[in-house]
This record gives structure tokens, sequence and C-alpha cells, in this order.
């Protein structure tokens, strides 16, 4: 299972680092986006340039995977990219869904060996005052101090 792992997350972090520099070096030819509303997202991405802001994430995230330390941060950054990917094939250009799931089930795959780090956002309800493990700030006598 860790070599599914390792060959998960280097295949994740390879094409996240390729595709986020391919937003700033534009070393990989884009093609022209299809008819429709994908045409008018990709063009709202390109002109107000939030598109270098996903390719920073992207490079950053793949970065992180790549090295092999801090695996839970580079899901975190990676995770909303991940799913507007998915979201954007499903919903407007459903010919990239295939890869779309395979980046998909990589990060889930990923998420789910590192489940532990998660694991507090899925616990249910807050913890109650006396399960709280910070004590209460107490006021200091401003009067005494004059």
């Amino acid at each position: 299972m860790k070599t599914a792992t390792i060959i998960s997350r280097v295949l994740l972090g390879l094409m996240f680092v390729t595709f986020g520099l391919n937003m700033f070096l534009n070393f990989i030819p884009m093609p022209p986006p299809p008819e429709g509303p994908a045409r008018e997202f990709m063009m709202a991405l390109f002109m107000s340039h939030y598109v270098y802001a996903v390719g920073a994430l992207q490079v950053a995230g793949g970065v992180i995977l790549l090295s092999g330390r801090f695996i839970p941060l580079g899901l975190t950054l990676l995770g909303p990219v991940i799913v507007n990917i998915l979201l954007f094939h499903v919903l407007m250009a459903p010919a990239g869904l295939p890869m779309a799931f395979v980046v998909s089930a990589l990060a889930l795959f990923l998420l789910w060996r590192n489940r532990e780090y998660f694991s507090g956002l899925l616990k249910n309800g807050s913890p109650t005052r006396s399960q709280s493990v910070h004590e209460p700030i107490a006021l200091a006598n401003t009067t005494a101090n004059r």
C-alpha cells in the first residue's frame, strides 16, 4: 500500500506542477476552448488573470506533494482546484471527464491514506465547556496598576 501511495503522490504532484507551470510559461499549447459556457468561463478566467492564482496553487500543491513533506497541506491547497476541475468537466466540457476522474481518484486515495490529519474536520459537534483545552482568561484588576 505504501508503494501505491508514493506512486499516487508523485503522479498527482507531477500533473499539478506541469500544468500549473504551463499557466505561466505556456510550454504546452492549449487547444481552443469548446463553444458555449466553457468558452465563456475560460475567457473570464484568462481576462481576469485568475488563472495565475490557480496556477500558483497548482504549483505549490504539486511541489509539496512531490517533496513528500506536509502532504496534508498540499492536498488542502489542491482540493478546491480539483473540485473545480471536476465540476468544470461535469457541467461544461464532458470531453475531459475521464482525466478529471483520474485526478479525483488519486486525490481521494491520498486523502484516505492521510485521513488521520483530516479527522478533526469530521468530528460531530463542538467540545463542551468541560472538554475545552483552553483556560478562561482572567481579567486583571486595571485599577490596581494606577
